[in-house]
């Protein structure tokens, strides 16, 4: 049976659906996000071929999958797009994805251009640093600038009508991915994410900027890849205060990280 997703926003007309059960195995659970505007329907962060034929058979409920317009990858990790070469092979959409990261593509799809006589590129919508905003049905959604929040081509993507901010792996929490719930104590959930970004953001100078960008915005929700979302305008506060204090990265680093290794294996 097909997973349930989870409504994070429905007015008739334009809807955002979560999907946070899917991978079975040894992989890592994933947030994947389906949004709906009219007869337009884009997925965000699809995820590798431990998603794709459960995330299908789920998302086939609500759209017709091969008729979907965009596919938005915030970066490059295998959970985020690895299953890539199957999506532009069975459906229509086009990919929405940093620039940096759209030469890389091709090799992730290498059979599209003999088994479908096109270009990779064709299906590439590459975004500049500074982000841009991709129609979708009447509206549209932000891609928004995050760059080394992981990666170093990183992308954000806001959807103005649900006022949702998908956050890529900012925010991210290691937890029990069995609660499928918002966070409701942040000084608890601090500590589901503290090993995770100090380990995978790249500063606290970048965490500043962005924070930032989004006080400047009508962020009403902030929902990560993996773990649980932020609710109401207290809890997007909360994240971007304690998110902008975090030593990170290269924050953290010393001369005793790069020295030659004394194991051996």
């Amino acid at each position: 049976m097909a997973a349930e997703p989870v409504v994070l926003f429905d007015n008739g007309h334009h809807k955002c659906l979560m999907f946070d059960s899917l991978v079975v195995g040894e992989g890592v659970q994933s947030n994947q996000f389906l949004l709906i505007d009219g007869k337009e329907e884009a997925l965000i962060d699809p995820g590798g071929d431990l998603t794709y034929v459960p995330l299908t058979l789920a998302a086939s409920r609500y759209m017709q999958v091969g008729g979907m317009k965009y596919i938005f990858a915030s970066h490059q990790d295998p959970d985020i797009i690895g299953s890539i070469d199957r999506w532009i092979m069975h459906t229509k959409a086009q990919v929405v994805t940093s620039r940096l990261w759209s030469r890389f593509l091709p090799h992730l799809a290498s059979d599209y251009s003999t088994r479908m006589g096109g270009s990779v590129y064709d299906r590439i919508v590459p975004i500049d640093d500074r982000g841009a905003n991709v129609p979708l049905g009447s509206s549209y959604i932000q891609c928004l600038p995050a760059h080394f929040m992981h990666s170093v081509g990183n992308l954000q993507f806001f959807d103005p009508v649900s006022k949702i901010l998908f956050s890529g792996d900012l925010g991210a929490s290691m937890g029990d991915h069995n609660d499928h719930g918002p966070v409701q104590n942040f000084d608890q959930h601090k500590l589901d994410m503290i090993g995770f970004h100090r380990r995978y953001i790249a500063s606290r100078k970048v965490c500043q900027l962005w924070a930032n960008m989004v006080r400047a915005m009508d962020v009403e929700m902030i929902v990560p890849q993996h773990g649980k979302r932020f609710e109401g305008k207290a809890m997007v506060s909360r994240f971007l205060d304690w998110v902008e204090t975090v030593d990170c990265g290269i924050d953290l680093l010393s001369q005793e990280d790069f020295r030659a290794p004394r194991v051996t294996f």
